[in-house]
This record gives structure tokens, C-alpha cells and sequence, in this order.
């Protein structure tokens, strides 16, 4: 039950933080998105045995600040290559996930995505390596030095 506290009372706090207007039709929204998640959460069976909402809670804030500022660093990047097509060199290739949960390994996969000119387009949940496209060849390289898997391990709290 503790489990389902703490994640109803984060996203509380992130649909209140996020949204910025109070109205009644947001706050019924906002109620409805939760209990939706939550029970999808309960659904999947995954809060408690996957990951803990409580020590999420204070390591997401600076995960966040961090992949914020890889996706304006490999923006930058992309922008420089646009400028300068002969430094893009695309290839596929795959990294290890060294996170023990499937939250994590999902997370690690997100991430990759999220951060541009590069493309996660593989995870199996049966294995422990994904398959990554990257445009560029020093983002395949970041990726392979493994600081982003290190992150996200220390956001599910091994490190």
C-alpha cells in the first residue's frame, strides 16, 4: 500500500507542478490520469517488485536535470553536423544494459531516444543488450562509454 501512496503523491505533485492552472475541470483530469496509472501500475504488477515511487523521488528531479542537458549537448551536435554533412556516419550497433529491472532497462532505452541522433529500435525483454542507430559516431561512442546505463543504474538506486 505504501508503494501506492507514494506514486499517486508523485504524479500529484508532477500534474500540479506541470500543469500551472487550477481548475476544476484540470484537477477532475488530473485525478482521472493518476487512477489511471496507478491502476495500470497494479495492472502490470510492476510497482514494488520493479521500482520503489519513494526512492525514485529525489534521484528523478536530478536524472532529469542531467538527461536535460545531454539532449542539449547532442542537439548542438546534430546542429553542427547538419552544417557539416560529411561527419554524418550512421550505424547500428548494440550496448549492454546493465540495469537489474525492466523499468530501468526500459528507462535506459527511453533515454536513448529521447537524446537526438540516436534511436533505440531494439529491446527484448529476454535479453540484455539493445539495439541503438546513432547518427553520428561520436554519439555511438558516448553511448558505448556506458555514463548514460551508469546513470540510469544510479537512478534505480545500485550505485
Amino acid at each position: 500500500m505504501r508503494y501506492f501512496i507514494s506514486l499517486t503523491l508523485m504524479l500529484v505533485m508532477l500534474w500540479l507542478g506541470l500543469s500551472g492552472v487550477y481548475k476544476p475541470l484540470l484537477f477532475i483530469l488530473g485525478a482521472g490520469s493518476v487512477g489511471l496509472v496507478v491502476w495500470l501500475t497494479e495492472r502490470m504488477e510492476v510497482l514494488g517488485a520493479e521500482h520503489d515511487p519513494g526512492t525514485l523521488s529525489w534521484r528523478l528531479p536530478v536524472y532529469w536535470g542531467w538527461l536535460l542537458w545531454q539532449v542539449v549537448i547532442a542537439n548542438l551536435m546534430v546542429a553542427r553536423a547538419v552544417l557539416q554533412p560529411g561527419r554524418i556516419r550512421p550505424g547500428m550497433f548494440e550496448v549492454q544494459a546493465t540495469q537489474r529491472t525492466r523499468v530501468g532497462r526500459v528507462t535506459y532505452g527511453n533515454s536513448i531516444t529521447l537524446t537526438p541522433g540516436t534511436v533505440t529500435t531494439r529491446l527484448r525483454s529476454d535479453d540484455d543488450r539493445l539495439e541503438v542507430h546513432a547518427l553520428l559516431p561520436e554519439a555511438a561512442e558516448d553511448l558505448r562509454g556506458g555514463a548514460m546505463a551508469r546513470r540510469v543504474c544510479w537512478l534505480e538506486g545500485q550505485q
